[in-house]
């Protein structure tokens, strides 16, 4: 075996002289032992010639005994004579003693495996019937973990057909991406079997075994859908079903193609690494991404089901029935889904306003995006390990910035018409993104791809500096780093523009460097109408102060206002612009009601405030003030009690208001929050303490605790051990480490590690206070090698670095971070740590400017003062 050993070792792709056609899979999990066996029958289309087949297995026992090859123009069946597995590229390399006639054969091969506790691959998951714990079987295959559950080519272009069988005990449910034709008991056990599935990829193959509850209902032209969960929990389903139904019946007609498969089959896992996963036909989800009770949930709650659900069944058509052709085109899956959930999310709940809402993605992208440690949305993918790490605001976020930048730029119309040509066109093949250019180009009329590839092929964004000369708007562009690095990287740049109200618009596409436009005299110019555009806009003073006066005076949407107040921080993030510009704009956003908005203000005070902390901690009690008076205001218009009537946006606005002037030390918050705890503590149904402020006084609670008076830490995890809701769960564990004492917030991270917290929720208590900082840094020092265990094989590890790393503010932090893991890297992890250091440099930086400027702490004199 040594010659194949070293033709395919460390090969990024498998080699193409054989290709799949259809699986016929038989599996029979142990649900006891936690082990499984399974046969696999592959039709295999040999294309050149060749002694070996070389496909994907990871974690598997092959039995060598059993592989064997018939050609289906021959009677006569070939042993392998060579049975290897390379480990680390996973690959399984089966040699046959002479060459392999082309044309269709059947591969065989029996195997064994484990049900691991890795949430990925044929894993279990642990739930509880009527109190007794007991284990289901769930696979979660992508990106790449097909291969440990069978033997496969694990690639997104070897679409194969699949024909899955189980063996299962009797008294369970057995669910696959097909319907099932047929069961056979015999004893405790039965026979289940699926119907064959149209062609598809291996990482969108699913298979859930356990005991559940569902509710089902069907769309205008028949097709079945159920959604699953825990025994118990079916009316929590409720919701998701008729979002899922609705947006079924609205992507049929988006799309102009029906939904593929017989049925749509939903299901929430208690143990599930991803928010969800489009598997095709069995989508498998958190059950916080899932179930929604109408008495412990909260409206954010709701819209993350709504959105989630929208996301996963936009994948139905965009990933399982065009799929891309490899893992560097992953955004044409994750940025399209996501954009097309908020569409979807739009049509069916228009009162939530959710466009403008949408813009949370396009600032989480843009700030991932401003790092030189950022990608291009395009990314070269060389091996399988390095895919986890992509699954980012880059894929996700930037991806769909770009896409509704593009519709805005050649308008909804015309958009609509090209995707459905494209899904027609590829729909049962697979596609890259110059074919989804081309698509739009010919369909539009105009540049796509020439526009488009400066997006996706290079890494990063411009900001466009504005300025007003001799009536003419002068427009320059340059990229934006928060680093504050040069870089010569430019972009074709749709430019949209107001002067003085909506009504005077101009568009622009700024191909060079610089242009200019000219303009007459205005109130105000605003750049980027909507933020539609994924790019930052720097403005003169001139220009600046006339955009804090039309915010002032209410002549900007809420869309345009986010922008003004966005583009300005990471200018400030970058050392453009000073932090007295930025604190002199937000004091014009004193009025502000609007939840988008006021949101974005809540995590930029949460910043502002840790730099400051670092840089004059004398000056933090008067910031302090400052944003207690901004947040007081729409927080007492809103009041702790919901009224009649008001607004799903209301509702997340009080929650998130109250929530932050806790974590401020705003005292009648702290004392209204305890007393409405206590009597929630009394009687769980209290209606003082509704879902929507319940992560607000719990964080409230927190604030409180110290090593000498526990009792409201104790109280909370009694809360947390008596739910068996996951959202409760976790807006618990998303309190816990805010506590101001160092000592309890070591006591929260050991908690997350214990097995009260399941792994994918520890994640949510990572975000400690400031006070606690040092202490969560030698904790995950102390806990690393366990920490690298248990998370190490997925993408949540990278939460843990980012998380603790990030808010650092020091070059010696940096250092004794690189220090450490210098000797522990692991190329899951290498992006992330790299991105966490120059976080922390950036934050440094920012430190140092501040502490050199003379008049902030006269500003923040001033503000502190200021009703």
């Amino acid at each position: 075996m040594a010659s194949p050993y070293s033709d395919f070792k460390g090969k990024p792709r498998l080699p193409k002289f054989a290709t799949p056609k259809r699986y016929d899979i038989r599996l029979k999990p142990d649900l006891d032992s936690c082990i499984f066996n399974g046969i696999v029958s592959i039709d295999v289309d040999v294309v050149s010639s060749t002694k070996y087949l070389v496909l994907n297995a990871a974690d598997l026992n092959v039995d060598s005994s059993s592989v064997s090859f018939k050609p289906k123009s021959s009677s006569q069946e070939l042993r392998a004579s060579g049975v290897g597995l390379i480990e680390e590229d996973e690959l399984l390399i089966v040699e046959f003693a002479e060459e392999l006639s082309l044309g269709i054969g059947v591969l065989n091969i029996s195997f064994q495996g484990t049900l691991n506790d890795q949430m990925k691959g044929f894993y279990r998951s642990v739930y509880e019937i009527n109190g007794e714990k007991k284990n289901m079987a769930v696979t979660q295959f992508e990106p790449a973990d097909a291969r440990r559950c069978f033997p496969c080519w694990d690639e997104p272009a070897a679409k194969a057909t699949f024909k899955i069988t189980l063996d299962v005990p009797s008294n369970l449910i057995a669910l696959s991406n097909m319907p099932v034709i047929e069961e056979k008991k015999e004893g405790d056990l039965k026979t289940v079997y699926f119907e064959e599935s149209p062609i598809m990829s291996t990482y969108l193959v699913a298979v859930v075994v356990g005991l559940f509850d569902f509710v089902e209902s069907s769309t205008s032209d028949g097709i079945k859908v159920r959604c699953y969960c825990q025994v118990g929990k079916s009316d929590q389903g409720k919701f998701a079903l008729e979002v899922a139904v609705k947006t079924l019946e609205l992507y049929k007609k988006y799309f102009d193609v029906p939904y593929a498969l017989p049925k749509l089959d939903m299901i929430a896992i208690p143990d599930f690494a991803a928010g969800a996963m489009e598997n095709y036909g069995l989508v498998t989800y958190r059950e916080n991404a899932l179930l929604y009770d109408e008495k412990h949930s909260a409206a954010a709650n709701k819209q993350r089901v709504a959105i989630v659900v929208a996301h996963e069944l936009a994948h139905q058509w965009f990933g399982n029935l065009v799929t891309m052709e490899w893992w560097t085109h992953l955004w044409l899956n994750e940025g399209f889904a996501t954009w097309v959930s908020y569409l979807a999310a739009d049509a069916i709940f228009p009162e939530w306003n959710i466009w403008t809402q949408f813009l949370d993605q396009t600032t989480d992208g843009l700030r991932l995006d401003g790092l030189s440690e950022s990608h291009a949305i395009e990314v070269e993918i060389n091996h399988a390990s390095e895919i986890d790490e992509i699954f980012d605001a880059i894929s996700y976020r930037k991806g769909a910035s770009v896409i509704r930048m593009l519709q805005s730029y050649i308008g909804a119309d015309t958009f609509q018409r090209a995707l459905a040509c494209y899904i027609k066109k590829y729909a049962c093949s697979n596609a890259k993104t110059e074919d989804l250019w081309a698509v739009l180009e010919e369909v539009s009329g105009e540049p796509v791809k020439e526009l488009m590839n400066s997006w996706t092929q290079q890494k990063g964004y411009p900001v466009v500096s504005v300025r007003v000369k001799d009536e003419k708007l002068d427009l320059e562009q340059s990229h934006f780093l928060l680093s504050g690095s040069p870089s010569d990287s430019q972009w074709i740049v749709p430019i949209t523009l107001c002067c003085g109200s909506y009504d005077n618009r101009y568009s622009y596409l700024l191909k060079e460097k610089s242009g200019s436009l000219g303009i007459k005299d205005a109130a105000y110019v605003k750049l980027n109408v909507d933020q539609t555009g994924f790019y930052r806009v720097k403005y003169d003073e001139e220009l600046g102060a006339k955009l804090r006066h039309a915010i002032e005076s209410g002549q900007l949407s809420a869309t345009d206002r986010f922008g003004v107040l966005d583009d300005l921080f990471a200018l400030c993030t970058s050392g453009q612009q000073s932090l007295i510009n930025l604190l002199t704009l937000i004091a014009s956003f004193r009025e502000e009601t609007e939840y988008t908005v006021l949101s974005n203000l809540i995590n930029i005070s949460y910043k502002v405030m840790r730099i400051v902390a670092d840089a004059t901690p004398e000056l933090v009690d008067n910031l302090r003030k400052f944003f207690i008076n901004l947040f007081e205001y729409p927080a007492l218009k809103l009041g702790w009690d919901s009224k009649s009537g008001e607004s799903h946006l209301d509702a997340m606005l009080r929650g998130e208001l109250l929530t932050v002037l806790a974590e401020l030390g705003h005292e009648n918050t702290l004392n209204e929050a305890i007393r409405r705890f206590d009597a929630f503590c009394a009687d769980r149904d209290s209606p003082l303490l509704p879902p929507d402020t319940r992560k607000a006084t719990y964080t409230a609670v927190m604030q409180k605790v110290n090593a000498s008076n526990k009792s409201g830490y104790e109280a909370l995890l009694k809360v947390y051990r008596e739910t068996d809701l996951s959202q409760e769960k976790g807006r618990i564990i998303g309190s816990l480490a805010s506590c101001p004492d160092p000592n309890i917030v070591l006591e929260v991270l050991n908690f997350l590690l214990s097995s009260e917290v399941r792994s994918q929720d520890a994640i949510f208590g990572l975000s400690v206070s400031k006070e606690g900082r040092e202490t969560a840094w030698k904790w995950l020092q102390d806990n690393w090698d366990y920490i690298s265990k248990t998370w190490g094989s997925g993408y949540l590890i990278t939460r843990f670095i980012s998380a603790i790393v990030s808010p650092f503010s020091t070059t010696e932090k940096a250092k004794e971070v690189e220090e450490f893991f210098s000797s522990r890297m692991k190329p899951t992890i290498a992006r992330t740590l790299r991105q966490s250091l120059e976080r922390v440099q950036i934050n440094a930086r920012w430190v140092q400017a501040v502490q050199k400027d003379n008049y902030f702490a006269q500003l923040v004199q001033e503000l502190s003062h200021r009703n």
